[in-house]
């Protein structure tokens, strides 16, 4: 399989390499997925994929990369074609209709234990958009959901300048912060009007973001959590 990137773990001294997933290496993405929840104290914060969701991305609704050390895998990062239906994350972005056939879903993204440190979510996460952008796939905007403090998922959307149009309840009774990106369009995050937010003010969060703010960063000021909103344009 072609390998789209070499590269050199700091804290192992190993060499990488990425390539493109295919349903051959379901059994080990399992494991991986498996490994990463037993580690997390906040295993709400993880969003599950089953063997069946796993194998549509890599059957052709979307794309699939892994990160290989010796041939283990240890990484991988996903974007999902999602079908068009009521719990769709571009009607909480505030798409219209015709619109949602253009998102595409940044999935899941696994990092096993050992290899944190390693900056392997941004990586991936530039890789897998190269990947869209080469591919014969046209789509116009990202959408994704992340959990409030769950701080290493909030950074890798922020650092690739998505921003937080709503905080709802999705996948039944979790609350997400529902990120979106327009690929077509980069303007510039600071603005004239900005709040800062403690991440667990939520009632403040949503009452912001129903009267045209947005979520553009994370901020930490002495250990407490604060995302930085600012009117839309």
């Amino acid at each position: 399989m072609t390998i789209l990137y070499s590269g050199h773990l700091k804290t192992k001294h190993k060499d990488f390499v990425v390539k493109r997933l295919s349903t051959k290496y379901i059994s080990d993405i399992l494991l991986l997925q498996d490994t990463v929840m037993e580690q997390l104290e906040d295993k709400a914060s993880l969003e599950k994929l089953s063997q069946d969701e796993f194998r549509n991305i890599l059957e052709g609704n979307g794309l699939m990369i892994g990160a290989f050390v010796e041939n283990k895998l240890f990484a991988i990062r996903a974007l999902l074609i999602p079908p068009i239906d009521d719990h769709h994350l571009g009607r909480f972005a505030g798409l219209t209709q015709e619109e949602l056939p253009k998102v595409i879903y940044q999935e899941v993204s696994l990092v096993h234990p050992e290899y944190r440190g390693n900056r392997m979510q941004q990586q991936l996460a530039h890789l897998i958009m190269n990947e869209l952008e080469n591919s014969q796939l046209d789509f116009q905007y990202v959408c994704c959901t992340v959990a409030p403090f769950n701080i290493p998922s909030l950074k890798d959307k922020f650092n690739q300048r998505m921003k937080i149009k709503a905080l709802e309840k999705v996948y039944g009774e979790k609350l997400r912060y529902v990120f979106i990106k327009d690929l077509l369009k980069e303007d510039e995050l600071e603005r004239e009007e900005n709040k800062f937010i403690p991440m667990d003010d939520i009632e403040m969060q949503q009452r912001l973001l129903a009267s045209e703010w947005e979520g553009i960063q994370l901020v930490v000021n002495k250990d407490k959590f604060y995302i930085q909103y600012t009117k839309r344009p």
